[in-house]
């Protein structure tokens, strides 16, 4: 969590009653995600290498779905994701345009 503050007397002073935190994306699902019991070696490989065992744990994971989304929504664009490499998810965002 970030805190956010302004100083006093500002016009960007803020209320007392506002928001004062910006929280981060929420990503309580990924304790339940594969990747976190095997980890991340599968899904940042190094350049030029496979990326099958990781699709392969993907493809069993149950929360594969909430994985691509956050990937998709925060333009994640290294490793795999929900299943996907950064160039699988690149094409899906041209053709969702």
């Amino acid at each position: 969590m970030i805190e956010r503050f302004s100083p006093t007397g500002t016009i960007l002073r803020m209320h007392i009653d506002s928001i004062t935190t910006i929280t981060s994306p929420d990503v309580d699902w990924q304790q339940d995600a594969l990747c976190a019991q095997t980890g991340a070696d599968f899904f940042f490989p190094e350049p030029g290498s496979s990326v099958r065992e990781a699709k392969r744990i993907c493809g069993m994971c149950p929360i594969r779905s909430a994985c691509l989304e956050y990937a998709l929504d925060n333009d994640e664009r290294f490793g795999v994701w929900g299943g996907l490499s950064e160039k699988e998810r690149l094409e899906l965002r041209r053709m969702s345009r």
